[in-house]
């Protein structure tokens, strides 16, 4: 079965930002954008959206004060703002539109499959109901149906 969109590494377009080191981290493994933003709670392909709609500077500074917020590793909090310079210069597009995140490129995708989802919902119930239906019926028809007592029953000991 393969994944949704929304999970698919593949095509992101944000792939080059969330797979930059931020730095090492103490224990000697390197720490990625895409690491850092999930242990601070943030969605890192929604942060990667508003950071690209962001001015060039104003990304900087926004991703300085995240970075801030991570224990230090081989970098110091004095180095936040150069990382962050270095980060952000690998965020697709710049300026006035924000770049869409996996969830927002599958979002009319999504929306199809909903509505498929919907329909085939809304049949299977009125098939349901039609079945109850008939069922009802019948068993309204059996129960209604009242034998008529023979009026010469002819028992096996008159013979």
């Amino acid at each position: 079965m393969a994944l949704a969109s929304q999970f698919s590494l593949i095509h992101s377009e944000f792939n080059d930002f969330l797979f930059s080191s931020v730095g090492e981290e103490k224990n000697g493994q390197q720490l990625t954008m895409l690491s850092a933003l999930t242990r601070l709670g943030f969605d890192p392909w929604a942060e990667a959206a508003r950071l690209s709609a962001l001015s060039g500077e104003t990304a900087a500074r926004a991703l300085a004060a995240v970075i801030a917020m991570l224990p230090e590793g081989d970098w110091t909090l004095a180095d936040s703002g150069a990382i962050a310079a270095r980060l952000v210069r690998r965020l697709p597009g710049r300026g006035g539109v924000a770049a869409k995140s996996p969830e927002d490129q599958s979002s009319r995708s999504t929306s199809s499959r909903d509505q498929k989802v919907k329909v085939r919902t809304a049949a299977g119930l009125a098939c349901i109901v039609l079945i109850i239906a008939l069922l009802s019926a019948t068993l309204l028809r059996h129960s209604n149906h009242v034998p008529v007592p023979n009026p010469n029953p002819v028992s096996s000991t008159q013979r």
